[in-house]
């Protein structure tokens, strides 16, 4: 047996033994469906034997924790602005205005208007 391949029978349950050319091996996984919790709604959903070669070509380490509605959800929330995004009432530290920010205000960190933080933004990029 050349150097480097070992027999089907010291290959772990679901690795297979593959012979691209001679004196090479290659291992590739069997992937069998799965059947997983949503972390969401508690339901469980099919994670396919595609889906997970997928994911194993991707180099995705961690198997899906939501099912598809869950997840179709949860993106559309997010690229919709987010839930519980909420806009804060404050005063510009700069110019005095009243102002919206989108966050909770630290106490005694500044918090600047729109125009008041691009015009910082700015000053700070060119210099």
């Amino acid at each position: 047996m050349p150097q480097g391949i070992l027999p089907e029978s010291l290959l772990p349950p679901r690795w297979t033994a593959e012979t691209e050319e001679p004196g090479h091996s290659v291992r590739a996984m069997e992937y069998q469906d799965k059947f997983l919790k949503c972390l969401e709604c508690g339901t469980e959903f099919v994670f396919t034997a595609g889906e997970q070669a997928f994911f194993a070509d991707k180099g995705f380490r961690h198997e899906p924790k939501r099912c598809k509605n869950c997840k179709s959800s949860r993106t559309s929330g997010a690229s919709s602005g987010g839930q519980g995004r909420t806009e804060t009432r404050a005063i510009c530290s700069q110019c005095g205005k009243e102002t919206t920010v989108p966050f909770k205000p630290t106490q005694g960190r500044p918090v600047y208007c729109r125009e008041c933080f691009q015009l910082r933004r700015a000053m700070t990029n060119s210099g």
